[in-house]
């Protein structure tokens, strides 16, 4: 299996490799890179499509240890990552976390972003109203494991309504260890706000949002797109937060077209 080492990370990746322009897929909170499995199958014919493990998640993690890390640490692993398999630039698309690590590579490693594409994520902090309400499903889930009723609490907010692919992430969120959960969301919850410098991000941003999005409102992803100096939005109808693996029809047309435009 394909390992960078990189920053201290031991960061699982694959790659379809080719000679077509590059993409690099950074996934959300609790979910791996195989979230993109719908992009990369679409896509792969026509560009080169890397796709990686964030640290304290899928094959990256540790089950034993995660030490404490930011969103500029998993920025930094990301440039590594390109460095290592010898990418100079790549267009960075983020879901959710993915979205929050691809905004700050393009601010402290805008030679390696070509564009953006930024799925059901923001620029802002934690919503406060939502945090308490996450905070304690955590803790529950670490000292107790995740019952059926919470995983079907977590599957609400990150999957939405009665989608057909939800058992498999339920069976991968019952196997996550506690150290790998607890600093994970400690990344999440203590991130800084980078509203006033998203003017800094000229690349072209392709903003993707499901309108029915439980964890991330469109309108606070609607003021992130406002902020930003070369922006296009998408609705996604009908999707929750994780719009590119529920809804992967029209989030991927909507990628092909972008991706087109900039190639």
């Amino acid at each position: 299996m394909p390992f960078a080492p990189v920053n201290g990370q031991n960061i699982y990746y694959e790659d379809t490799g080719g000679r077509g322009p590059v993409i690099v897929f950074s996934h959300g909170l609790l979910m791996d890179r195989s979230m993109f499995d719908p992009q990369i199958e679409a896509l792969q014919g026509q560009f080169r499509c890397i796709s990686w493990d964030e640290r304290g998640h899928g094959q990256t993690a540790d089950p034993e240890h995660c030490a404490p890390f930011s969103y500029y640490d998993s920025a930094d692993d990301l440039a590594a990552l390109l460095k290592f398999l010898g990418v100079d630039k790549a267009v960075l698309v983020g879901m959710s976390q993915g979205g929050y690590l691809s905004l700050r590579c393009a601010l402290i490693h805008p030679d390696v972003v070509a564009a953006l594409v930024l799925i059901d994520t923001q620029a802002l902090m934690e919503d406060p109203e939502l945090l308490p309400h996450h905070e304690a499903l955590l803790k529950a889930w670490m000292e107790h494991g995740l019952s059926d009723d919470m995983a079907a609490t977590v599957e609400h907010i990150v999957l939405g309504e009665g989608w057909s692919g939800a058992a498999q992430w339920r069976a991968k969120w019952k196997q996550a260890s506690p150290i790998n959960l607890g600093q994970s969301f400690a990344t999440l919850a203590l991130r800084d706000d980078i509203s006033p410098r998203l003017a800094e991000i000229k690349v072209p941003t392709l903003v993707i949002h499901g309108d029915k999005d439980a964890a991330i409102a469109p309108e606070r992803a609607r003021a992130m797109f406002k902020a930003l100096p070369n922006a296009l939005w998408v609705d996604v109808p009908g999707a929750g937060h994780a719009s590119n693996l529920t809804h992967p029809e029209p989030v991927n047309a909507a990628i092909q077209a972008f991706l087109n435009e900039q190639h």
